[in-house]
Order: structure tokens, then sequence, then C-alpha cells
């Protein structure tokens, strides 16, 4: 399921095969076991009625966390890059000496993290986190030195700076990690089985238009949120566009 969850394309198409499957299975065993009799239409048509409510409420509310998700994503994102431009700006606070090098570290470490939003090969990414821990070293000691050869408030400042950047790329580190449990993804695929199940088992006739409707709307809705919730695997991404506006800021007209 994990590995499903970072392919939507091929949730997508698992899902859709699974759901259908579990309506012609409804209608196959209807067909020939019988299980539900004349006289029982009544009962499936409320088994139906609440496996389709409970569908309802759990997608809605898989949707509204893989959202609540995303947002949080993009407001980090926003935040790295103000934490990243107040400590540009404060670098002229720095010794003469110090500020070049400051600045300079800051365009690289930002170079850094606009490949971290962008990038989805693995082998990519283990470079960029390598190569971001190396200046992240980097700027806390050039920011560390600068505040032990002048004790100052103004020094203390730019080192607190120089922490609110740091951070905010461990915030979204954490972020990105954190997804919808995977519990939730099953139960929401079982209610789904089991509300195909049960519109095949109550149809009176075979109609495989009409019987592909239901598992095509649960499929298409797993993919959305899927989609959303996965920050490298999907078609909705987080666009570093904060970040990248920056970035051509801060190398001028």
């Amino acid at each position: 399921m994990a590995e499903l969850v970072d392919r939507p394309g091929l949730l997508l198409v698992v899902s859709l095969a699974g759901f259908l499957l579990a309506a012609l299975l409804g209608v196959v065993a209807q067909r020939v076991w019988r299980p539900v009799q004349a006289g029982d239409q009544n009962e499936l048509a409320i088994v139906q009625t609440a496996a389709l409510t409970l569908l309802g409420l759990i997608v809605g509310f898989t949707f509204s966390m893989a959202v609540t998700r995303y947002d949080q994503r993009k407001n980090l994102e926003e935040a790295e890059a103000n934490a990243i431009g107040t400590e540009y700006a404060r670098a002229d606070l720095m010794r003469e000496s110090a500020a070049p090098e400051a600045r300079e570290l800051l365009k690289r470490y930002l170079d850094q993290r606009i490949l971290f939003y962008s990038t989805s090969d693995r082998g990519e990414l283990q470079r960029i986190r390598a190569e971001t821990d190396k200046l992240s070293t980097d700027l806390w000691a050039s920011a560390r030195s600068d505040a032990l050869a002048q004790p100052s408030a103004v020094a203390a400042l730019v080192a607190s700076g120089m922490n609110d950047v740091l951070n905010s790329a461990d915030y979204t580190a954490a972020a990105w990690l954190n997804r919808i449990p995977i519990p939730a993804w099953w139960l929401l695929v079982m209610i789904g089985v089991g509300s195909n199940l049960t519109i095949g088992l109550g149809a009176k006739r075979f109609n495989l238009l009409l019987l592909t409707v239901l598992p095509l709307t649960v499929a298409i809705s797993l993919f959305l949120i899927a989609d959303i919730d996965s920050p490298r695997g999907g078609v909705v991404e987080v666009v570093p566009q904060n970040l990248s506006r920056l970035a051509a800021s801060l190398k001028g007209p």
C-alpha cells in the first residue's frame, strides 16, 4: 500500500480494477448463489445506504487530511523563503570580512532548497541532502565565528536568524514525512470494496456501464487524495515559487 500511495497513477488503475471486480463479484454471487432473496431487498437497501454514506464520510475525511498536509507544506516553503531572505539582509550586520562569505553560502543553500522541492530522483535527493547538510554546517559556523568575534546583541540577532533558516528546513522535512496513515488507506479501500460489492448484489440486471460508475468514482477519489498527499509522486506538487522568486531577486537585475 505504501508503494501505491506514492504512485497515484498506479493506484488509480489498481483500485479501479479492484472495485470493479468487487461489483462484478456481487453480480455473480447474486446470479449463482442468490445470497440476497427477494424479500431481503429492503435490508440490502439499508446496507447499501449505510455503506455508501460511510464511504463518503471516509473519502471526505481523508481528502481533508491530504489538503491540510499540502497546505502545511506550502506554508513552510513560504516560511523558508522568508527566513533565508531575512538572514541574507541581516548579513549586512556582520563583520565586513564575514558578510560576503555568509551571503554566498546563503545563495548556494537557497539553490539546494529549490532543488529539494523540484526533483523526484532518489539518487539526486541524497546528493542534495548531503550538500544541504554541509552548507548548513558552514552557515552556522559562519554565524558562530562572527558572534564570538564581536559578542553583541546584533551578532546574537544574526545567529538567531541563521538558526531560523536551519530550523525551517527541518520543519519542512518533518511536514513532507507527515502523510495520511496507511491504516486509514486500508480502511478506505475495505469500505470501497464493501460498497461496490453491495451495489453488485443489488443489481437487478447486468449493466457494465452502470456498474462502472461507482468503482470509477471511488478510484478517482483515491487517486486525487493520493496525488495531493504525495509530495513527489503526483501531479499536484509544492512548487518552490517563493524560494525561486527570492533566488531571482538575489541575483539582481
